[in-house]
């Protein structure tokens, strides 16, 4: 565990042991049912409970809030995060049974009574969240409204857009969070007005359409790299 007290120092006794625990839960889960890569279960610590800790470093959850995990797989980020933050509600949700077993199985032997698991497709899931996470790699689509969370993931190479139609390349991410910083200072020096925040038809063209495009260019790419 001493890579995750490198980076999350402040974790309690009880945090580290949950953590301990995982490990061992998966390597024993993993040897049933395919959870994650077998050849990457000696690197699970930095692979999987480090790299769904990540947010954490980005964008902290505050007691009481509801979060979503969208295709948890075998519980990731969902289970990780749910023991760094036990005063946090978390469902975690995939269309695969055998995996939302293991999910299920594993928050009951860690005693996270702040997770709840599901087997469904998230069009089918009622009820409003705070935040929906998943874990992203490279050749998925982000939207997002955080320009710092999309600076950070575009740098990363994942594909990265707004809900108004904006694309980000690293190059535009920087740019977009230079001027966000810059208005941001101008606003608390009170050199700005109340700008209103309009959200119609207008702007979910423009998404709708930006959106379209990106998933026609990531198709193309990954059909590319199956030839």
């Amino acid at each position: 565990m001493e890579l995750l007290l490198k980076y999350f120092p402040t974790l309690t006794p009880t945090q580290v042991a949950q953590y301990t625990q995982a490990v061992s839960l998966y390597e024993e889960w993993n040897a049933r049912i395919n959870v994650i890569s077998r050849k990457d279960m000696e690197h699970f610590v930095l692979h999987h409970l480090l790299h769904s800790l990540g947010i954490a470093k980005i964008h902290p959850f505050s007691v009481g809030l509801k979060v979503l995990d969208v295709g948890t797989g075998g519980g990731f980020p969902g289970i990780p995060l749910a023991i760094l933050y036990p005063e946090v509600s978390f469902l975690l949700v995939d269309s695969i049974g055998k995996k939302i077993k293991v999910v299920q199985e594993v928050a009951t032997a860690l005693g996270l009574t702040n997770v709840t698991s599901q087997q469904a497709r998230v069009e089918t899931l009622e009820g409003s969240y705070d935040y929906i996470v998943s874990r992203a790699e490279k050749g998925d689509m982000i939207v997002t409204r955080d320009i710092p969370l999309a600076a950070k993931l575009a740098e990363r190479g994942l594909c990265v857009l707004n809900d108004r139609g904006i694309s980000y390349t690293k190059e535009s991410a920087k740019k977009k969070l230079a001027d966000r910083n810059f208005n941001m200072q101008l606003a608390e020096a009170g050199l700005t007005g109340n700008k209103k925040n309009v959200y119609g038809k207008k702007e979910f063209a423009l998404f709708a359409a930006c959106f379209d495009k990106e998933i026609i260019k990531l198709i193309r790419e990954r059909s590319l790299s199956l030839l």
